[in-house]
């Protein structure tokens, strides 16, 4: 390879760091891609120059945005099948492990997914990672740039330190989201690595259900009825949103509970080895364990 570097006229520590810019456009560019898609859904008429100036896309300027949407035909509102994102950028996808697959337990599944919040004509960047099974927000994370160590990375090490605290085991837990470039990065890749976790992707969005849910959920019956006139009032009303969320809000899946009290009925019932039962069934057996 040294030879190679020297026939090329680069070092090997350029080729390197030309290379992680490479990574970085191209994985804010998958992930803009969802957003453009999603803008289109709730602006099927917004020209992409109004979208660029929403977006402040940090890895390319206005005209290199506006190819970029013209190179991807989304100039003007999308046919019936917009939702599909594309692979053309050779980046990494992960098989869909949940088809077919029942969630008994916590820590089973984690689910993630991005999305924005407009304010003052500006987008801004919400993470959320959620546990399949009880539904409780274990990290999330509110950005202004939509690089991964601003979205991504930090929810993920929120909700990594939320349940290794209380000596959980994550050993096998499957990681699943969009296809979004801040799911592949090298970065987050090694953190999911560190705790052998088992990452996979989705490639439309309702094969993301859970996650998309809670978007909606926190979007529309939490923060548009807050009055948030900037950044900080808008990161005060994620955080009181995500306690109300996992401590006060009913599911009728976890039989009117909310996420907190259900985990911890779940915990004080010693986290069955019969894990095939159901919710219903283990809170018929455990009936006031607490």
């Amino acid at each position: 390879m040294n030879q190679l570097y020297k026939v090329i006229g680069i070092s090997k520590q350029a080729f390197h760091q030309r290379m992680d810019r490479l990574r970085i456009v191209l994985s804010e560019q998958k992930q803009l891609l969802i957003f453009i898609y999603q803008i289109r859904e709730d602006h099927p008429t917004m020209g992409v120059r109004d979208m660029y100036y929403k977006l402040k896309p940090e890895s390319m300027g206005r005209d290199a945005f506006e190819y970029f949407c013209r190179s991807e035909y989304l100039m003007s509102k999308k046919p019936k099948n917009w939702h599909r994102t594309t692979d053309s950028t050779g980046v990494v996808r992960f098989d869909n492990l949940l088809f077919n697959l029942t969630i008994t337990r916590i820590n089973q599944v984690w689910q993630s997914d991005i999305t924005y919040f407009e304010l003052n004509s500006r987008f801004y960047y919400i993470t959320f990672i959620m546990d399949a099974f009880s539904r409780r927000i274990l990290g999330y994370n509110l950005s202004k740039r939509l690089l991964t160590e601003h979205t991504t990375l930090p929810a993920l090490e929120m909700a990594i330190n939320q349940r290794i605290k209380k000596s959980e085991n994550l050993d096998n837990l499957i990681f699943h989201s969009d296809g979004g470039g801040q799911y592949y990065d090298k970065e987050f890749l090694r953190l999911t690595a560190k705790y052998n976790f088992i990452n996979s992707m989705c490639e439309y969005a309702w094969e993301n259900g859970k996650a998309e849910r809670l978007n909606g959920v926190i979007k529309n019956n939490y923060l548009k009825h807050r009055k948030i006139n900037s950044f900080e009032d808008l990161q005060k009303e994620v955080d009181r949103s995500v306690f109300l969320y996992n401590n006060d809000k009913l599911h009728i899946e976890l039989q009117r509970k909310s996420p907190i009290e259900f985990e911890n009925d779940y915990i004080c019932k010693g986290q069955q080895t019969d894990g095939d039962k159901s919710a219903t069934e283990l809170e018929t057996q455990y009936e006031g364990c607490l």
